[in-house]
């Protein structure tokens, strides 16, 4: 059965409990990263391997999320800021504990590529907070091979047309 998570706002990213934030740079510029965590939401299956089912939901305000293991999220967006910013907040989740999440992922040119930082901002019992803290390096390996991979998704063109323009 689905958990509702409190509706925070984007300031939670600045002042939840527990903040855990892992940035990388790759060489995809700033739009074509954007464009794809944003505007693609149904491809983050293909570069975040974790990630088996993502949907928009409620017209684009919304997405529906599975994760390996079989945790489902359905989120809110709070900002969709092209090609700077997006950030979502779990509204309803099976995982056990959360009281509020809210991710963002920021975007910034570096030289000829794209500087992202991705914050986890959670709220919840001191266990989970505890626990999470002691798994920031698995987090933060998962995230450096979804944007590694994100990265070479970027600058890949699809292979059903050999003349088509990268997917992001």
């Amino acid at each position: 059965m689905a958990r509702r998570l409190e509706p925070v706002g984007l300031d939670f990213v600045d002042t939840a409990p527990l903040r855990l934030v892992f940035s990388r740079e790759v060489s995809a510029p700033p739009d074509a990263v954007y464009r794809a965590l944003a505007d693609d939401v149904t491809g983050w299956p293909r570069w975040f391997t974790a990630v088996t089912l993502c949907r928009p939901t409620g017209g684009g305000t919304g997405r529906e999320v599975r994760l390996k293991g079989g945790t489902r999220f359905r989120e809110s967006i709070l900002a969709a800021d092209a090609p700077e910013r997006y950030t979502y907040r779990v509204d309803e989740t099976n995982a056990p504990g959360m009281r509020a999440l809210v991710e963002e992922w920021r975007l910034s040119p570096a030289g000829a590529g794209t500087r992202v930082r991705w914050t986890f901002a959670l709220d919840g019992p001191a266990p989970l907070r505890g626990a999470l803290k002691l798994g920031r390096a698995g987090l933060g390996r998962a995230f450096r091979d979804a944007v590694t991979a994100l990265d070479r998704h970027c600058r890949t063109p699809p292979v059903q047309d050999p003349g088509a323009t990268p997917p992001c």
